[in-house]
């Protein structure tokens, strides 16, 4: 995919701002932070949009990340210049953590433990939680998930909920295998038009060497912050339990 380094800096600033906003980002927006004309950032969105990396919802002006689009900006986090909002993330990510270990380390049995880090998941992140205790899925948060705006739709609702109830059993027979696993919407194996992503990360604990903690919310989030707080609570998990 032959791409320029300011399409790449373009599309990070639009998954970026709509991860804020949850409203397409349009061109007159991106030209004052680019400093360059509207006309200018239109072209270049309209090769991003040949790309299949955004799209143009409806008959709004602005554009918003597709799927392929945020599978891009996840697979290249590490390359991508920061952002402006760069150290205030890196900030929150610290305060994060110790959140999660303040958590977590004042349980005294791993199954506690598990919940007390889902639990900080889900106010950390605004997502739903969810990890395997034994052949058992606790899940946290289902409240705060559907008052994001995407949940306004009944449809997505009923998508969401099929997905839940069958990820479990997918979970235990499919056992992705990487520390962290990432699932963009159609990506999903299962509840492929729920639109939501889900990121996991396998852990050993005391009940299987395959437990996984983390977290189901709409394509629209900050990957690099929500991906580095699931990391860190599997890592943090296998450490003391």
């Amino acid at each position: 995919m032959e791409i320029t380094e300011r399409q790449k800096k373009i599309l990070c600033q639009i998954i970026e701002e709509y991860a804020e906003t949850a409203s397409p980002v349009g061109s007159v927006t991106l030209a004052k932070l680019f400093g360059v004309s509207p006309a200018t950032i239109r072209a270049e969105m309209a090769r991003l949009e040949t790309l299949g990396l955004i799209a143009q919802p409806h008959t709004s002006a602005g554009r918003v990340p597709t799927d392929a689009g945020y599978r891009f900006y996840v697979n290249n986090l590490d390359g991508l210049e920061a952002s402006t909002k760069a150290e205030t993330e890196r900030r929150s990510i610290e305060r994060g953590t110790h959140a999660l270990e303040v958590r977590v380390g004042s349980q005294s049995r791993a199954d506690t433990a598990i919940r007390g880090a889902v639990d900080a998941l889900v106010e950390l992140t605004g997502n739903l939680g969810l990890a395997t205790i034994g052949s058992q899925l606790y899940l946290a948060g289902l409240t705060r998930l559907f008052t994001q705006p995407e949940f306004g739709d009944t449809r997505r609702v009923q998508a969401v909920a099929k997905l839940l109830d069958n990820l479990e059993p997918w979970l235990r027979e499919a056992a992705p295998g990487e520390a962290l696993n990432i699932f963009i919407g159609h990506e999903n194996p299962i509840g492929k038009n729920s639109e939501v992503s889900l990121i996991i990360s396998k852990f050993r604990s005391p009940f299987s060497d395959r437990s996984y903690i983390g977290v189901l919310g709409p394509t629209r989030q900050n990957y690099s912050k929500v991906m580095s707080l699931v990391r860190y609570a599997g890592n943090m998990l296998e450490e003391i339990l």
